[in-house]
C-alpha cells in the first residue's frame, strides 16, 4: 500500500492470496485468476500490482486474463525511482536498473524515452501493450549507461579524494525508507532537501557540512532509503549512494520507532549494511537515531527513553520537533573523538602555520611554551596525523630552501 501511495495510485482493492504452490503460467491458481478477473472488470481497474516477483510469462498471461496492466513489486519500485531521481547520475542508475528489468519482458514499449516526466512506463503509455522492445537497442543502451556511470564513479572518487584533503569526517544517514532521514538532514544542516511522508522521497545522495558541539566540522550525507526484499539489480543500480555509506567514517541509522514493524525494518537495514561490509555490532556499529518519538504515547515514550539510557549508541529524537538532535550531534562527536589519537608535538615559535593547522584540524588538549618551543598535546584522526607530518616536512624543507646553505 505504501509503495502505491508513494506514486499517487488510488488503491481500490487489496487482498492477500495464500498460495499452495506457485503456478509457472500465472503464479496464482486458476480460481484466484478468475475471481480477480471479475473484480477487475466490475471495478474498471486499470492497473494491478502484484507484491511478488513475476516472470515475463506470468506477467503477460495475467495481463491477457485480466485485460489490464499488471506489474510486480520491482516494476512499481522502478517507476517510483524514475519519478524521484533528480541528478543525472541518479537518472542513469535508475534507467540501468529499469532496462535490465525490461530486457526480459518482451511486450513493452520504451515509452520512458518519449516522456518528459519521470518514471519508466510500467504504469502506462501510448501503445505500450502493442510494441515489442528491441533487445539489441536495449543492450546497446545498457552498455552506454554503464560506460557513463564508470565516468561518474571516477568523478565521485576524485571528489572523495578532495574531501579527504580538506578533510572532514563523513557521517552517512541510513535507514528504512520514510524513517525521517531527510527531515533529520534538513534539521541538522538547515538545508531544504525534499522530505515528504512517503516512501523513497530521497534517491540522490546529498551532502552538507555540519558543525559539532566541539567545533569540529563534518560532512553529513543523506542517502536512499532501504526497503525489505529490494531486488539485487536495484541495490546494484544505486552503487554510488551505497559507496557513500561504505566510505563514511560513521553511520547513523535513523529508525522510525513509531512504526509497528520498526524491529523488522531495523534488521532489513542491518542486513544491507552487513552486505556492504559495514560493522553493525553494538559497540562499533551505527549510532541509532530513534526517530519520531513525538508520535509515541507517553508510556511508550518513557520506556524507550529509559532503555536508551543504558545503550550508549541509541539516541531518542524527533527530527520534526528538534527534540534530541543536540544529543545526537554530541553522540556523533564522542564517537568520532574516540577514533582519534592523542599526539604530542614540540614546535618552534617560527612554525606558526603548523600550529594553526593543528588548531584547525585537531582538538588541542593542552599547550605550554618556553623560550624556544611550543609544546602541544593534540587529538587527531590517524589520517590527519599523517597529513600533519607531511605538511611539517614540506614547510621545514621550504624554510631551509629560503635560508640557503649555512
Amino acid at each position: 500500500m505504501g509503495l502505491a501511495a508513494a506514486i499517487n495510485l488510488k488503491v481500490v482493492h487489496g487482498e492477500v492470496v495464500r498460495l499452495s504452490r506457485r503456478r509457472p503460467a500465472t503464479l496464482l491458481g486458476s480460481g484466484a485468476v478468475e475471481a480477480f478477473r471479475e473484480l477487475i472488470a466490475a471495478e474498471e481497474i486499470g492497473l494491478v500490482v502484484v507484491d511478488a516477483p513475476l516472470t515475463p510469462v506470468q506477467q503477460r498471461n495475467l495481463e491477457r486474463a485480466w485485460n489490464c496492466k499488471v506489474i510486480d513489486r520491482t516494476g512499481l519500485i522502478l517507476e517510483i525511482f524514475g519519478e524521484r531521481a533528480r541528478t543525472r547520475e541518479g537518472q542513469l542508475q535508475v534507467e540501468l536498473a529499469a532496462l535490465t528489468y525490461q530486457r526480459s519482458r518482451l511486450v513493452r514499449s520504451w515509452t520512458h524515452l518519449e516522456r518528459q516526466r519521470g518514471g519508466f512506463g510500467f504504469l502506462g503509455g501510448p501503445g505500450e501493450s502493442q510494441l515489442e522492445i528491441d533487445r539489441r537497442l536495449i543492450s546497446e543502451r545498457i552498455t552506454r549507461i554503464r560506460r557513463e556511470l564508470e565516468d561518474v564513479k571516477r568523478t565521485r572518487g576524485l571528489h572523495r579524494k578532495a574531501r579527504r584533503r580538506v578533510p572532514y569526517p563523513v557521517v552517512a544517514l541510513v535507514g528504512y525508507t520514510n524513517a525521517g532521514k531527510s527531515t533529520l538532514f534538513n534539521r541538522l544542516t538547515r538545508a531544504q532537501v525534499m522530505a515528504e511522508d512517503m516512501l523513497f522521497a530521497t534517491l540522490d545522495p546529498t551532502m552538507r557540512s555540519v558543525r559539532l558541539p566541539s567545533g569540529r566540522d563534518i560532512i553529513l550525507s543523506d542517502t536512499v532509503g532501504f526497503i525489505s526484499d529490494l531486488p539485487t539489480d536495484l541495490i546494484a543500480a544505486f552503487r554510488a549512494t551505497l559507496e557513500e555509506v561504505q566510505e563514511a567514517d560513521l553511520v547513523v541509522h535513523v529508525r522510525d520507532v513509531s512504526h509497528p514493524e520498526t524491529a523488522a525494518q531495523k534488521q532489513d537495514v542491518l542486513s544491507v549494511l552487513q552486505d556492504l561490509g559495514i560493522e553493525t555490532g553494538p559497540e562499533d556499529g551505527p549510532i541509532e537515531a530513534l526517530n519520531k518519538i513525538d508520535l509515541l504515547d507517553a508510556a511508550a515514550r518513557e520506556q524507550l527513553i529509559a532503555h536508551s539510557r543504558r545503550e550508549p549508541n541509541q539516541v531518542p529524537i524527533s527530527a520534526a520537533t528538534g527534540e534530541g538532535c543536540a544529543e545526537l550531534l554530541a553522540a556523533i562527536d564522542r564517537r568520532l573523538a574516540a577514533a582519534r589519537q592523542v599526539a604530542e608535538f614540540r614546535l618552534g615559535h617560527d612554525e606558526g602555520t603548523a600550529i594553526a593547522w593543528l588548531y584547525d584540524h585537531g582538538e588541542v588538549l593542552g599547550r605550554h611554551e618556553d623560550e624556544a618551543f611550543s609544546y602541544l598535546r593534540v587529538r587527531l584522526d590517524p589520517a590527519d596525523l599523517a597529513r600533519f607530518e607531511r605538511l611539517r616536512a614540506r614547510l621545514n624543507g621550504a624554510n631551509r630552501h629560503q635560508q640557503g646553505p649555512a
